[in-house]
């Protein structure tokens, strides 16, 4: 590993963002990841150097110069001197995360792969992988090759067994009731997000989007989360997770890139109240028992559910099950009978006659959870 990348600066906390809470760590990565306490950190967003290997300057067709990342954070020996500083921040990051923590790191072409091979030897358990597609790419000046139109970002969980944060009903909510797909189409970083100094430059030159950070945030992580960002930059995932309402700890060994992002972060504000409340996890709701339809009197025994299409049809049972023909069993049970499948959600699949039309059953669950969720229950 080269001298530049192990050079570790005195360890510490930016003005203003030394709480236990929040704070900017100056110094080297893989130094200040083993000063964190183990086990401490609930959500990790990494955007290391990229070991983009640029050689020569870049000029577009006009002759006009390519303002290309070829800072000396980005540039290494060869392949073994990234494998060896990935593994050492890997090992790091992976220390300090709780066992059911996971981490977003983002690439190009140039490392992912490697980081993602890594990954894998480490222990940690890859979720997806997922396309961040810009709808602005930068365009190939030499025309040798494609439009360099993404990058990819790898999730992955700290081991195969973790139960991680997924706020998968709050992103399918945001998303017209529809999957959130593993493509993100989104814009880089431009405009007045866009850091400048005070000649018009660019702070930093991979400055992430917020759009960014705010949908991986908010889909991995919960309010009063502690995320890590070992690679902080411009600090976009402080900013980001100020304004979702989570802790972060953010690590920068340049502290012109620190201080930007201290003033940045310095001048975000908190989504109030309303705007933060998390959309309730069906998963995390109360059980609710079929049974308990019935006694509150939401159905009646000897009522017939039906399924969406009306295609099936089945008994409701004084005790809670259903009978279609000589079978009895569950609403989950018979609801796979009558289909010829292996498995059905049966709060889902049937439904009730009533005077207005067809209603899911699904629909009682949620009264009698409303009606928990105000006693406390």
């Amino acid at each position: 590993m080269s001298s530049s990348v192990l050079r570790t600066q005195a360890r510490q906390p930016a003005p203003g963002m030394d709480t236990p809470e929040s704070r900017i760590l100056i110094g080297d990565c893989v130094a200040e990841l083993a000063k964190l306490p183990p086990a401490s950190v609930d959500l990790v967003f990494a955007d290391p150097p990229y070991n983009l290997q640029l050689q020569g300057t870049l000029h577009r067709p006009d002759h006009s110069l390519v303002d290309a990342v070829d800072d000396d954070w980005d540039r290494f020996a060869d392949f073994e001197a990234y494998d060896a500083f990935t593994r050492a921040w890997l090992l790091g990051v992976r220390r300090a995360m709780k066992p059911d923590a996971s981490l977003w790191v983002i690439g190009s072409y140039h490392n992912i792969f490697r980081v993602g091979a890594i990954l894998q030897d480490l222990g940690f358990w890859i979720l997806n992988d997922v396309v961040w597609r810009k709808n602005n790419p930068m365009p190939n000046f030499r025309g040798r090759r494609l439009t360099n139109a993404h990058e990819t970002m790898i999730w992955a969980a700290r081991s195969a067994d973790a139960r991680y944060t997924f706020n998968y009903e709050a992103l399918k909510a945001g998303n017209d009731d529809l999957q959130l797909r593993s493509d993100w189409l989104l814009p880089i970083c431009t405009g007045n997000e866009r850091l400048k100094d005070a000649q018009g430059r660019k702070v930093h030159p991979t400055q992430k989007p917020e759009a960014l950070l705010a949908r991986v945030l908010l889909s991995s992580s919960n309010r009063g989360d502690v995320v890590l960002d070992p690679f902080l930059g411009s600090g976009t995932t402080g900013a980001v997770s100020k304004r979702l309402g989570r802790s972060f700890i953010g690590i920068e060994r340049d502290r012109d890139y620190a201080a930007a992002a201290q003033a940045r972060i310095g001048g975000v504000e908190v989504l109030p109240e309303d705007a933060l409340s998390e959309l309730p996890s069906k998963r995390a709701a109360p059980r609710v028992a079929f049974s308990a339809v019935l006694e509150r009197g939401l159905l009646q025994p000897g009522a017939m559910l039906t399924d969406a299409k009306r295609r099936h049809r089945a008994l409701v049972r004084a005790d809670g099950t259903l009978a279609h023909g000589n079978v009895i069993g569950s609403i989950h049970k018979i609801g796979a009978v009558v289909q010829g499948a292996e498995a059905c959600n049966g709060w889902t699949f049937w439904h009730a006659e009533t005077p207005s039309g067809l209603v899911c059953i699904d629909s009682y669950r949620g009264v009698i959870r409303e009606e928990l969720a105000k006693i406390g229950a």
